[in-house]
């Protein structure tokens, strides 16, 4: 263990960690023992790092005080989420965070429903379908084959649509316009044009980088007590993983894809882990406090262990990706940018863990879009705890 990793984890002094790796130089996965720290809720004040500061006006084109107002703002439509979803009931038609209003908007198909969602704290959008008829719609295409022309489909609460996605130069394929006909007839479908489509992000052997199982280089996404959670297409169940120095971690122990894309690693061999993501050397590492899902319109940054740190918004959550292997359900889209080895690394809003990259287009040269696959189903599935601060 060299000096920077020693140095690393006696600043933090935090449990157990994820991404190996600073940009001077590769780190392993190393920290201290859990501490006995208090978790603190997705409300809970606590400072924006500089770092982050700094990769929104990047990103976003915010100024820091403009961040600052907004990651305050994004936990409050967190939190209220939940309320509004249930005192919205069957009239609930999604929601989403708006950043020029700085609050929830939450969509119903009950105007007497307004006063109470109001009073709860959200904005209020009357729209036709509801969520129920919407998730509905999407399951029944759930159950389609699609063929590779189609890249995926969402419920979208604004558009109040289920959106097919389907990549531009494709759309005049036979395959891909009977897909679309049928989706149709499912319910509300709105037809989306995309420039590409999305693909995994994992990466051929590169020295120096996060972890390798086999030839293939991803990125570490969580810790969780006894491992990390990363991407099901990274390595399969039993497979042995290696950090950045080939030295031996622990085992895949659960893995799943396509349907779904997350996985879990042990943790041992020396190597242990803390509640960090790390911000590479460009913006400072950040604490993991939580997992709360942000909602549609939040800001949300990635650290992975090609293109590290970047910074975008949720575009649309529960959404089918079909990919080149199968479809993959119940994904989050962002456009946030990602490259090859960045596949399972992490997806933060503020200080709440969301998820670990799956897959998307483009790159972070020219821009383009990354699904992750949300956090609090990988922890669900295995019966796994994450490692918070």
């Amino acid at each position: 263990m060299n000096t920077l990793r020693m140095s690393l984890a006696a600043v933090l002094v935090v449990g157990a960690w994820a991404t190996v790796g600073l940009a001077s130089g590769p780190a392993s996965a190393v920290a201290v023992e859990p501490t006995s720290a208090t978790p603190r809720s997705a409300t809970d004040e606590a400072p924006a790092s500089a770092g982050l500061l700094a990769a929104m006006r990047r990103d976003l084109g915010l100024t820091e005080g403009q961040a600052r107002e907004r990651l305050a703002a994004e936990k409050t439509a967190t939190a209220l989420q939940g309320k509004a979803r249930r005192v919205a009931g069957t009239s609930y038609a999604g929601s989403w965070f708006d950043p020029a209003a700085g609050r929830l908007t939450v969509a119903l198909t009950d105007r007497r429903k307004e006063d109470v969602v109001r009073a709860a704290g959200a904005s209020v959008q009357l729209v036709r379908h509801s969520a129920r008829q919407l998730d509905s719609a999407k399951a029944r295409i759930d159950t389609m084959t699609a063929p590779e022309g189609v890249s995926g489909w969402h419920v979208d609460p604004k558009a109040n649509r289920v959106v097919v996605d389907v990549v531009a130069s494709a759309a005049g394929d036979n395959d891909v316009r009977a897909f679309v006909e049928r989706a149709r007839k499912t319910g509300p479908v709105l037809v989306n044009r995309t420039p590409e489509a999305p693909r995994t992000f994992a990466a051929g052997t590169v020295g120096g980088d996060p972890y390798y199982t086999g030839n293939v280089r991803c990125s570490i996404g969580f810790s969780v007590h006894g491992g990390f959670v990363t991407a099901g297409h990274c390595g399969q169940a039993g497979a042995a993983v290696s950090g950045w120095d080939r030295s031996a971690i622990g085992h895949f122990q659960g893995s799943s894809f396509p349907g779904d894309d997350y996985a879990w690693v042990s943790v041992g061999n020396g190597w242990w882990t803390v509640p960090v993501v790390l911000g590479w050397g460009t913006v400072s590492d950040q604490l993991v406090r939580g997992s709360a899902e942000a909602p549609v319109g939040a800001s949300i940054c990635r650290s992975g262990s090609t293109s590290h740190w970047h910074c975008g918004n949720v575009l649309a959550t529960g959404e089918t990706v079909n990919y080149s292997q199968g479809a993959v359900h119940q994904m989050t889209r962002t456009n946030v940018c990602a490259e090859p080895g960045d596949s399972g690394g992490s997806f933060i809003s503020g200080d709440q863990a969301q998820g670990v990259t799956s897959g998307g287009w483009g790159n972070c040269t020219g821009g383009g879009e990354t699904w992750h696959q949300p956090v609090n189903e990988i922890l669900n599935r295995y019966g796994l705890t994450l490692h918070t601060a």
